[in-house]
């Protein structure tokens, strides 16, 4: 029946993974802004893997042609795949955490540090530790979710390219 769906329906698969690649940025940007949560460098680039998938998907969705179908079903698989790969070192990160973790600085000794022009650019890098677990959902943390929801919209994407191949 997913099959199916998946031959029928691909560009309502590649809108649904833009919708969900935005649902989750806007809930990253509410555990930062509304709940207080300081991303890391490692969750910066795993919401910069989640713009570009959902771009790339967004734009995919929007095509009738089948070669371009692929083309950005495949690419889609790439970048969550790079996006699963960051958030799988967070995890092990945060599984066995080294003696002395260094992910980034501070916004304020940032900006207290370094000029305007160098502080800017740094406060997109994150300043959270990537080893440390601000919040969990049945037991996971942000990076195991965000792996998992990595790997789901790789195999999608994966799926969708060979069965658009074969028609």
């Amino acid at each position: 029946m997913f099959l199916n769906f998946l031959d029928q329906q691909p560009r309502r698969v590649l809108a649904l993974v833009c919708a969900a690649c935005i649902a989750m940025l806007a809930f990253g940007l509410y555990l930062q802004h509304g709940v207080g949560l300081e991303p890391c460098p490692m969750c910066i680039v795993q919401r910069y893997a989640l713009v570009l998938v959902a771009i790339v998907a967004g734009i995919t969705a929007l095509t009738q042609r089948q070669g371009l179908r692929v083309t950005g079903a495949g690419v889609m698989a790439l970048l969550s795949g790079v996006g699963a790969f960051v958030a799988a070192r967070q995890s092990f990160l945060q599984w066995y955490p080294p003696e002395i973790a260094s992910c980034g600085r501070d916004l304020y000794g940032m900006i207290e540090t370094f000029p305007l022009k160098r502080a800017i650019p740094m406060i997109f890098k994150g300043s959270g530790d990537c080893t440390k677990i601000d919040w969990t959902f049945l037991g996971l943390s942000i990076a195991n979710w965000s792996f998992v929801c990595f790997v789901v919209i790789a195999v999608l994407g994966i799926a969708l390219g060979f069965r658009q191949l074969k028609k």
